[in-house]
């Protein structure tokens, strides 16, 4: 037996990260991207030698031409996938995004349509199941003041 028969297979999952942003009333910011038939988070994929977080700030600046804060880890989501692979979700707290920045809002128009908050209870029908597990999870972290793990969007 050589050391190669031992080898052992690495997980290379591809990440993403993305920001929940709320209004004075609570409400989840969803945006309308124009390559995809439901509604997403402002996020996207971590490029090679960017972190999770810096991937966050990127995106949002990217799609929403605003750079907040961006506050704490909420959830980090394992969802493997057979069409795209393995993956690790990270959603950060971006808070209540206060009326002056919603006004800078310059949206990514070849990527994002529009973007609108609603209310918690009305995202599972905005957008696919896993990311609205995804979402009501980080929504309950942020409240409780903790963090979540999930796979597939569910707590393990």
């Amino acid at each position: 037996m050589s050391d190669n028969d031992h080898e052992v297979k690495m997980a290379r999952p591809r990440m993403a990260s993305g920001a929940l942003f709320f209004d004075e009333q609570g409400q989840v910011m969803m945006l309308e991207p124009t390559y995809k038939d439901y509604r997403e988070i402002p996020g996207g994929y971590v490029e090679t030698g960017e972190s999770p977080l810096q991937a966050c700030v990127r995106e949002v600046r990217e799609e929403l031409g605003i750079s907040p804060e961006i506050g704490r880890l909420l959830v980090v989501d394992w969802a493997p996938s057979r069409a795209e692979g393995d993956k690790v979700l990270y959603l950060f707290d971006g808070g209540v995004l206060p009326a002056e920045l919603r006004e800078q809002i310059q949206l990514h128009g070849a990527e994002i349509r529009s973007y609108d908050f609603h209310p918690l209870n009305s995202v599972a029908d905005l957008t696919i199941p896993r990311l609205a597990r995804r979402i009501e999870a980080a929504a309950s972290a942020r409240s409780e003041g903790r963090m979540a793990y999930l796979e597939h969007g569910r707590a393990s």
